[in-house]
């Protein structure tokens, strides 16, 4: 049987390798500054917007009543 030899990088060439940073476990997204005026308006938006619905279902219920009755 033959003997095979491999040969591999000289040492000093592994050694002089840069190895790659780990990434940062402790770097924290940068926050952005709360907007109080526009909060307050999505808010009295959102608040307009449950309100409607809750309407809207009173008048269906109103009419799923209606309905029932003439038929």
């Amino acid at each position: 049987m033959e003997e095979r030899i491999f040969y591999s990088s000289s040492p000093t060439d592994t050694q002089n390798r840069a190895t790659p940073n780990p990434p940062h476990a402790n770097k924290k997204p940068k926050k952005n500054k709360i907007n109080f005026a526009e909060k307050k308006n999505n808010t009295i938006n959102s608040l307009h917007e449950v309100e409607s619905f809750l309407n809207d279902l009173k008048h269906f219920k109103r009419y799923i009543h209606l309905y029932k009755f003439f038929k």
